[in-house]
């Protein structure tokens, strides 16, 4: 009998094969804290907090696995965040778009429900066949599944007939 964690993700696995369903990554390790040094700025990735040398393995590992098992991605949005869109590069899945409803939810609260309310849009409006791939932050995507996933780590959610998010499972770094 397979324990709570690795039932969900195999269920997330098996959702993310079918197609049609969206899964929410939470961009790799980056060091430093919560949010970014003051005076960040969005142009200049040298102000923000960055992918560490393991964070850039793991977005490699992760992409990696995902084509090893046959996933098919669609469409990759990453936040405007340098660490996300690094992230979503580092994958080598295809092109990563560049969406600003994705933004840090943590840095930019006052705009927290403006944003989950365009990325919910995103994501209900999602059809298929294939998955679609968001590279986001943990904030986000506890703001939209209430999941607060591990740097790496992706959260596969369908939606559901009432329109909410549901997690349908965890995929987490791949081990090296």
């Amino acid at each position: 009998m397979l324990g709570p964690a690795l039932a969900d993700e195999t269920a997330a696995w098996t959702a993310l094969r079918q197609g049609g369903h969206v899964a929410l990554m939470r961009h790799a390790e980056a060091p430093g804290g919560a949010g970014d040094p003051p005076g960040f700025r969005l142009d200049d990735c040298s102000t923000q907090r960055n992918l560490s040398a393991k964070g850039r393995a793991d977005a490699q590992a992760v992409g990696k696995k995902l084509r090893a098992k046959g996933v098919a991605v669609a469409r990759l949005l990453s936040s405007p965040w340098c660490r996300c869109v690094d992230t979503a590069r580092l994958m080598d899945l295809g092109p990563a778009e560049i969406e600003p409803t994705f933004a840090n939810a943590f840095v930019l609260a006052e705009q927290r429900n403006a944003l989950t309310a365009g990325a919910t849009a995103i994501i209900t409006g999602w059809k298929g066949p294939e998955t679609l791939l968001i590279v986001t932050h943990g904030a986000n995507i506890q703001a939209l599944t209430g999941s607060n996933p591990a740097s790496g780590e992706i959260v596969v959610a369908a939606v559901a007939p009432d329109g909410a998010i549901r997690e349908i499972g965890r995929i987490p770094v791949p081990k090296s």
